[in-house]
C-alpha cells in the first residue's frame, strides 16, 4: 500500500511540485492545505501517513500547525519544506515533532531521501 500524504503549501506551483515527486516515489497525495488552519482539519478528516508542511502561510503558520497537529497524534509524521535557511526556526519544528526537514529551493532527490527516511522510520 503507498503512503497517504498530505501536502500543505501557500504556493499552489509549490504543491504542485511536491506532488509530482510524491508520485515519482509512489506516494499518494491524499489532500493538500494552503495555510496551518486547513492542515489541522484535514488532518483530523483524513488521517494521513505523512504530511509535507511549510513554516510561512497565512492565518496559521507551518510551526504552530505541526504543534496541533502532534499534540492530537503524537506519532504524526511531518516533513518539513521550507524557504527558511535559518537555524532556529528549523531546530523549533525539529523540537516540536518535525521528522525532518528541506530547505527550498531543493533537489528532487532530497525531498525523496526526507520522505523515504520518515516512512521507514
Amino acid at each position: 500500500m503507498s503512503t497517504r500524504v498530505l501536502v500543505v503549501d501557500d504556493a499552489t506551483f509549490m504543491r504542485h511540485m511536491i506532488k509530482n515527486i510524491l508520485s515519482e516515489i509512489g506516494c499518494e497525495v491524499v489532500g493538500e492545505a494552503v495555510n496551518g488552519e486547513e492542515a489541522c482539519a484535514k488532518y483530523d478528516e483524513i488521517k494521513p501517513d505523512l504530511v509535507t508542511m511549510d513554516l510561512i502561510m497565512p492565518k496559521k503558520g507551518g510551526l504552530d500547525a505541526l504543534k496541533d497537529i502532534r499534540e492530537t497524534d503524537p506519532n504524526a509524521k511531518i516533513v518539513v519544506i521550507s524557504a527558511i535557511d535559518q537555524r532556529q526556526p528549523l531546530m523549533d519544528a525539529l523540537k516540536h515533532g518535525a521528522a525532518d526537514y528541506v530547505v527550498k529551493p531543493f533537489e528532487k532527490e532530497r525531498v525523496q531521501e526526507a520522505i523515504n527516511r520518515v516512512i521507514a522510520g
